[in-house]
């Protein structure tokens, strides 16, 4: 590749970090602080970004090997569709309020399924253990779970997958995210969400060394835009959201958008 050429190309291999637009920003708040687990990147240091919401009395879990390889020990007793068409062809279907969780099916050979509830409660109450807010989708499996968990800051690895298969077909994109651990279908979602967002925000993503957080907390303009043209059917179709599933990353959010979840699953 010729050198002139690489600053687009660059520019074309965008940190995929699917979300919903925090619309109105405030100063940082809840104790001064934002939930995520801040790298050089982010912008903001740990007296800014911590993987805690206090005003929540929450705290984001982490996870030794041993839990991890427990987590992908699970199987699915009815696996997730595939998608056969490119999801952001079409309007976001409207959802109502809910939440998924796992019901275990066989704790002795680790096999369960995945529903979703009007509400915690439900869930609750049907022996279910919740696994994140909205519904379930097509990465609100334990192993997609399992990446997530693993690997706070995801934009490094899918932009490895947006170089290498930059002039190559959807197909082989969608094979180097799954190659990171992802299910079939969860690796679709992530593939789509990457092409949808270099196609609408390529003018706000060409300057790579933007951290990922402003100082009052807001998102940089190409996270915002790819929160804006692809977080809504990201979110409809995976399910799963590091947000709504109560994960610290890289990216620091306000407290006010993140929803608590345990995570206490049979080891």
């Amino acid at each position: 590749m010729k050198t002139f050429f690489l600053p687009l190309f660059l520019g074309l291999l965008l940190l995929s970090l699917p979300a919903c637009r925090h619309d109105d920003p405030e100063p940082i708040p809840c104790d001064n602080t934002m939930f995520g687990e801040p790298i050089a990147a982010t912008g903001l240091d740990s007296t800014l970004c911590k993987a805690s919401c206090i005003c929540k009395e929450f705290t984001s879990k982490n996870f030794d090997e041993a839990q991890l390889a427990g987590l992908r020990s699970w199987n699915l007793t009815a696996p997730m569709d595939t998608l056969s068409a490119n999801p952001y062809d079409t309007e976001p279907p409207l959802s109502s309020p809910s939440v998924c969780a796992v019901v275990v099916e066989d704790l002795a050979n680790r096999l369960y399924h995945l529903e979703s509830f009007a509400s915690v409660q439900d869930a609750e109450d049907a022996g279910a253990i919740l696994t994140h807010h909205d519904a379930c989708g097509l990465c609100s499996t334990l192993q997609d779970f399992a990446v997530y968990a693993e690997n706070r800051d995801l934009g490094t690895p899918v932009r490895q997958c947006g170089l290498l298969n930059f002039s190559k077909p959807l197909d082989s994109l969608i094979a180097c995210i799954e190659g990171l651990g992802f299910s079939h279908p969860c690796a679709q979602i992530w593939a789509y969400n990457t092409r949808n967002t270099q196609a609408h925000c390529l003018q706000y993503c060409l300057d790579m060394s933007m951290p990922y957080n402003n100082p009052d907390g807001t998102l940089n303009p190409c996270l915002e835009c790819d929160e804006v043209n692809s977080g809504p059917v990201f979110k409809s179709i995976a399910g799963r959201t590091r947000r709504n599933t109560g994960l610290a990353s890289s990216i620091c959010r306000f407290c006010e958008e993140v929803q608590a979840v345990a995570h206490d699953y049979p080891q």
